[in-house]
């Protein structure tokens, strides 16, 4: 088998588990603040992520010139997505918080990728991307809340579709370096950063935390999203995003909300309807044609 399917299941198996995610750490927002409970998966990941690195790598170090940029790069797409994420779904409607994060980010990605990377836009990537985007329109709008283009929504609306403005330019930085260091180097020091710059805005939310009364549902999911949606899924995801492109990559993205759905099935009993079945239906077949095209690895630009 092609190598590649390594890294499109890769992709594939990343997006669900972050989709899966909504679920597992629905009930631990009753208890914790969003943003704090973030700062706690990234934060305390970030010793996994330097103890692997030295058991894989032999040592941690980077120049200080990459570890400048990758501050700025955590300070970007660690803490400020966080919790932009955080006030547009405050903002706006999940629905349309989703739609507006999830769908244009692909496109973004594939344009600003010349910036970057040496990748190109083909027939079969714009054919597939539009049939994923159709796909993943119905999932998300094929569910009880629809698309609220209420005045009272505009600046979460606004905040979500920046997100992915900014969420597409955030995974192509991090390409260049990819070139030079491991994938696992890279996210070890991003998330360091991102996990600093975030710690801050945690300060009035952990007295307000029952520590004591914590069940093991809380941390459950505090072992899922460190261990599992950060330490495994960044090192996967960037890895895999590497070999494929990025432009083809984030399409991959499509999958979060779908496996969103499946989740609130799974957890909460949600049901699923026929429009949502179509649209996973379009969105697989969309991504399935993207991921045949055969493609050589991208070639990156110096930074």
């Amino acid at each position: 088998m092609d190598n590649k399917w390594i890294y499109y299941l890769g992709l594939i198996v990343v997006a669900a588990i972050w989709g899966a995610n909504f679920g597992v750490s629905r009930s631990a927002m009753d208890t914790f603040d969003p943003i704090l409970f973030s700062f706690l998966r990234f934060g305390l990941a970030v010793p996994f992520f330097f103890l692997i690195l030295k058991i894989k790598e032999g040592n941690v170090g980077l120049p200080w010139r990459v570890i400048l940029q990758l501050a700025l790069i955590g300070l970007i797409g660690v803490t400020g997505l966080e919790i932009a994420v955080m006030y547009s779904i405050k903002y706006t409607t999940l629905a349309n918080a989703s739609l507006l994060n999830v769908a244009p980010w692909p496109i973004f990605a594939a344009l600003f990728a010349p910036l970057f990377v040496k990748e190109k836009f083909t027939k079969r990537l714009g054919v597939g991307g539009a049939a994923a985007i159709v796909g993943v329109t119905c999932i998300i709008l094929g569910g009880e809340e629809g698309l609220n283009l209420s005045s009272d929504h505009m600046i979460g609306n606004l905040l979500a579709f920046g997100i992915s403005v900014v969420g597409a330019l955030f995974n192509l930085s991090v390409m260049p370096l990819m070139n030079r260091y491991s994938s696992l180097r890279v996210s070890t020091w991003f998330i360091l950063f991102g996990s600093l710059f975030m710690l801050p805005f945690t300060a009035g939310s952990w007295g307000k935390v029952d520590w004591g009364s914590l069940a093991a549902g809380h941390y459950t999911a505090i072992v899922y999203n460190v261990l599992i949606c950060t330490v495994f899924a960044f090192v996967v995801w960037n890895a895999s995003m590497f070999k494929i492109g990025a432009a083809r990559a984030n399409f991959f993205r499509y999958v979060v909300p779908a496996a969103a759905v499946v989740a609130g099935l799974v957890f909460f009993d949600e049901g699923i309807t026929v429009w949502q079945i179509v649209g996973a239906v379009f969105m697989a077949a969309g991504l399935v044609w993207i991921s045949t095209e055969k493609k050589q690895a991208a070639a990156v630009n110096p930074i």
